[in-house]
């Protein structure tokens, strides 16, 4: 069967290269990058330095650095930040043209890479584009029937944890790595399991509610509403209030704990 293919406007790319591209990424970022090696894709994420955040990122390797696939709204913000990082470091960074895509199902002669996060979400392409099939709203679509967020429209800039974000589950936090930005709140949320909130999707009998929408258990609030499509919506959602009628607007909504959150 031939793979679903849709291209991702809301996707861009940066490139980081020279000598010591891998070294200043690896002090960065919640990803392990000095054994990325070519054609290797992982997930992974610069953080504010109280741990919060910023950008979520595809990491390809290549042979002269690395290619970050990053939200296109964020890419100058990106490229901001790492420049100020940069000091004496041997690096270029600089944006590059190219397109985004996604290929699913996931199979063997599947072009791309398989995305890091879960096996069953397809591979990325970053080369010559493919012809497509679908839209990006198929993709979304068929990432949201996964329970998978999309940190860029679910997290908002500096307002979430990553470990909220379910980046500790998605392969996003390497935590044998040495430091990284944000690394001290991070670590210790996973260390004591002072986990409180995660992002869950959930099925709602009516219409998508505006995003930050409150849901209710009982009386009792229970989190709120993120990005949606249909009938499904993410969540931000305390852990301790996932068991019993959950409701939007007065709307009934069910919890969904996809097999690879463990809950």
């Amino acid at each position: 069967m031939s793979p679903r293919i849709a291209s991702l406007p809301d996707r861009a790319l940066i490139r980081v290269s020279g000598p010591d591209a891998r070294t200043f990424l690896n002090g960065l970022l919640t990803q392990e990058v000095l054994t990325l090696q070519p054609g290797d894709l992982r997930f992974g994420a610069l953080l504010s330095p109280p741990g919060r955040l910023l950008f979520d990122l595809l990491l390809l390797g290549q042979e002269d650095g690395v290619l970050i696939d990053v939200a296109s709204d964020r890419r100058d913000a990106l490229i901001q930040r790492l420049n100020l990082y940069r000091l004496r470091a041997h690096v270029t960074i600089e944006p590059i043209d190219g397109t985004v895509q996604v290929l699913w199902p996931a199979a063997p002669d599947v072009p791309g890479a398989p995305d890091p996060r879960l096996s069953t979400l397809g591979h990325r392409r970053y080369g010559e584009p493919l012809p497509v099939t679908d839209t990006p709203e198929a993709w979304h679509h068929h990432r949201l029937s996964l329970g998978i967020p999309d940190p860029a429209r679910d997290g908002g800039q500096d307002t979430t944890y990553p470990i909220e974000a379910n980046f500790d589950l998605l392969n996003g936090i390497d935590f044998s790595k040495g430091c990284f930005i944000g690394q001290e709140t991070t670590s210790r949320m996973k260390r004591r399991g002072a986990i409180r909130n995660r992002m869950l999707p959930l099925d709602i009998d009516g219409p998508l509610p505006a995003f930050g929408t409150e849901v209710l258990n009982g009386e009792r609030r229970a989190g709120q509403t993120l990005s949606g499509q249909g009938n499904r919506v993410m969540a931000l959602l305390r852990l301790d209030r996932l068991d019993g009628d959950l409701t939007v607007e007065g709307t009934p909504a069910r919890v969904q704990r996809p097999d690879w959150t463990g809950l």
